[in-house]
């Protein structure tokens, strides 16, 4: 199921604290995304993956959860534009 931005919604992530912005990331859930989601470039589940990262769909800035059900392989050249758009909200908030 596919969520679309909202007023409400995007009004609920700029609100998010800070403090979870700064949360710790679990390298057991980067692990548990690994092994249910090959790497796009080998087709295997096993880090490092050439070219791409793990991004998380929320930002936890904005109340996303360090968890592999808010993760995705994201490619290096789009990781840079999300980050930019991540930034410029966190900083806003």
């Amino acid at each position: 199921m596919k969520i679309l931005a909202t007023p409400l919604l995007v009004a609920l992530i700029l609100t998010a604290s800070h403090a979870e912005a700064k949360q710790h990331r679990s390298q057991a859930a980067r692990h548990a995304f690994v092994n249910a989601h090959a790497c796009p470039s080998t087709g295997l589940p096993k880090l490092p993956c050439k070219g791409y990262i793990i991004d998380h769909v929320t930002p936890l800035c904005a109340g996303g959860v360090d968890h592999p059900s808010n993760m995705q392989w994201q490619t290096i050249e789009e990781a840079k534009e999300k980050d930019k758009a991540e930034r410029a909200m966190c900083r806003h908030r």
